[in-house]
């Protein structure tokens, strides 16, 4: 009788300490989706209307930041919980951005590729006994699967679609055998059904990292009549755009229902989320400044909110802010997983914000970027510092309602409260001295904590003559916006 009761207290402490009363966890990431890309959010012509669902049965975060303003350092920043300046990730690739002409400095290429020493949430999860999955866009390597996947579809080292949205997919793994004339985002929406049927008895985590809606902008062949015969709306109007994203709705509608049947909704949490603003020349932020590549709040905030039945009350909003390192400890936290012992995390598990238990150790507490390199600009100028670059080097900080943006390049700020100027359109920088000097000191400080670079030496290519033309270049400034 001893021995029997030995056995079953071993059983039942070993599903506590694998996270058996833990759910299942869908983390669905989009690619370049804007804040303003739902309706929800308010789209006047993209249509979301299974996102929208989830999203007023939820807790939706209207001051949720990526950690990065494009795509491979936000994505290093999620799975690693670390600001940019430790993993590295600054921007996509290594290479220098824009002409050599126009660069004042030198900047800091960082690393292309996450160092595999650095514990991802999905390996902490993995420890917990749960089964994981990614689908669709990595990023980070030329292969997800040391970094705690235990199956990866679509995952490479390429930030687009393996050919676009349509077969052939070349060398992706598990993408090859699909229907010519099925739609990726749909490839992914059905296999990610498939992980979940499949894994129905266990506990998974399946990381839903949609190529949609990075370029090319291509849409989805079946939708485009019903988008092309609709009214635009006055901030978007692009109908590629408007059918990549109803593909995404309609995957999400379509997973939902499989959770449903297999009986896992009540015990699935969902988070959905997007890697940086969204892209320019096909959609809008407004009245948010900026979007992907820039650090104005068009190109860092982003949709976000928290799916949880039985823990999120529905109808549920925060405004406190937060960003895209909170994810590691709030996956493993959901999941009842351990952090990594001597690994530093820089942000905050959500948790208690989502549960209604408490939000003051978010409420005062700084977030930052950091950006040492340089993003030529594209088909849109309008809403950037200069129409060069999206981004020049800089450093940002929010704090409360307050922003500051520092320049390295100049020694230029600008200051902005957040409160009553979303839009970023009142430098306060002369202004208000005194909240500058304190938000410049944050910056120092938190830079010299991590020892983040700053670069000072000059580019022995940059022509200031050459850079003054380019500039006054008749046509240069706000020529290129595409409302939309």
């Amino acid at each position: 009788m001893k021995a029997l009761h030995a056995i079953l207290s071993a059983v039942i402490l070993s599903g506590i300490v694998s996270g058996s009363e833990n759910p299942n966890i869908l983390f669905i990431y989009l690619d370049d989706f804007g804040w303003k890309d739902t309706s929800y959010m308010g789209s006047d012509f993209f249509e979301t209307p299974h996102i929208d669902k989830l999203a007023r049965e939820g807790m939706i975060f209207t001051n949720a930041y990526s950690g990065a303003a494009n795509c491979a350092p936000a994505r290093a920043c999620l799975l690693s919980g670390q600001y940019s300046p430790r993993h590295e990730i600054y921007n996509v690739g290594t290479g220098p951005r824009g002409k050599s002409a126009h660069r004042k400095l030198k900047y800091i290429p960082g690393v292309s590729t996450l160092r595999e020493d650095i514990v991802t949430w999905a390996q902490c999860l993995q420890k917990a006994n749960y089964e994981t999955a990614t689908m669709g866009k990595w990023h980070l390597s030329s292969n997800p699967l040391p970094y705690g996947f235990d199956l990866n579809v679509g995952g490479t080292h390429s930030g687009g679609p393996p050919n676009g949205y349509y077969p052939p997919h070349g060398k992706a793994p598990n993408l090859r055998d699909v229907p010519e004339s099925e739609y990726v985002t749909d490839t992914l929406s059905h296999r990610a059904c498939d992980f979940i049927r499949e894994n129905k008895d266990r506990h998974w985590a399946l990381y839903l990292t949609h190529f949609a809606v990075h370029t090319p902008i291509q849409g989805k062949k079946e939708l485009l009549p019903k988008y092309r015969a609709k009214t635009p709306g006055t901030q978007h109007n692009n109908v590629e755009m408007a059918t990549m994203i109803q593909a995404v709705d309609d995957g999400v509608g379509l997973i939902v229902a499989e959770l449903e049947k297999q009986g896992l909704r009540k015990n699935t949490v969902i988070l959905f989320y997007s890697d940086n603003g969204g892209y320019g020349p096909a959609t809008d932020m407004a009245p948010l400044k900026g979007y992907k590549g820039t650090y104005y709040e068009g190109g860092i905030r982003v949709p976000f909110f928290v799916n949880w039945p039985g823990q999120v009350s529905p109808g549920e909003s925060c405004d406190t802010p937060v960003t895209g390192v909170d994810m590691y400890p709030t996956l493993c936290e959901i999941a009842g997983a351990t952090l990594p012992a001597g690994q530093p995390l820089d942000g905050k598990s959500l948790v208690p914000v989502v549960t209604g238990k408490d939000a003051t150790e978010l409420a005062d507490r700084a977030i930052f970027w950091h950006f040492p390199a340089y993003l030529q600009s594209y088909a849109r100028t309008d809403q950037q510092r200069d129409p060069l670059f999206r981004s020049r080097p800089c450093s940002v900080v929010r704090k409360g309602d307050w922003k500051l943006h520092e320049y390295f390049e100049d020694g230029g700020f600008e200051l902005y409260n957040l409160a009553n100027d979303i839009g970023e359109t009142n430098n306060l920088a002369g202004a208000e001295p005194e909240k500058l000097q304190e938000l410049q000191q944050e910056l120092i400080t938190w830079r010299n904590t991590i020892n983040a670079p700053v670069p000072t030496e000059k580019n022995p290519a940059y022509d200031a003559e050459a850079e003054k033309a380019a500039l006054t270049a008749p046509g240069k400034r706000n020529k290129n916006r595409k409302k939309g």
